[in-house]
């Protein structure tokens, strides 16, 4: 059973009508404390009255405090996951690109937020910029080596941003 994450009355709004992004300030900290969370912990984000609004990962360091990856409360945040995901992606890609070098994955775009991969060939860059994608980065690797037995994956985390995570 994964924790709660509850928002403060009204804050609900935007989550309902479809933003990805819950800032700290929205949540209830008397219900929730984020200090008990651990980055990247995956939680069911609830409203004021307890009712799930979907299914994220949250880090208690961040303005942004916590990412939906599913309107589902139900979501296992796993490899099946991470792989439907990116074959969504990829499917997408099918349609526009016609040779294999294009972003493949590009965050909250592709439900995936935090999470950016390249693709130049059968070469990947991956980019992780936060504490919930950190947490599942052995599975993306996995996924794409199933996937695509690349030549080479190329981890890129340097980005200012990630410092922030």
């Amino acid at each position: 059973m994964l924790a709660s994450l509850r928002l403060k009355k009204n804050e609900e709004r935007r989550i309902k009508q479809g933003h990805v992004w819950v800032y700290s300030n929205e949540v209830d900290t008397q219900a929730t404390p984020l200090k008990e969370f651990e980055p990247g912990q995956q939680v069911i984000i609830e409203a004021s009255n307890g009712k799930p609004l979907g299914m994220g990962y949250v880090n208690p360091n961040t303005l942004i405090c916590a990412r939906i990856l599913s309107r589902s409360a139900k979501l296992d945040f796993n490899i099946k996951f991470l792989k439907k995901r990116i074959q969504a992606a990829q499917e997408l890609r099918d349609l526009h690109f016609d040779a294999p070098f294009y972003r493949l994955v590009f965050g909250d775009s592709d439900g995936l937020p935090g999470l950016v991969i390249d693709r130049f060939g059968d070469v990947f860059s991956v980019q992780i910029t936060t504490a919930g994608m950190e947490v599942v980065k052995d599975d993306i690797i996995q996924v794409l080596e199933n996937l695509y037995h690349p030549q080479a994956i190329v981890m890129k985390n340097d980005t200012a941003s990630r410092k922030l995570e």
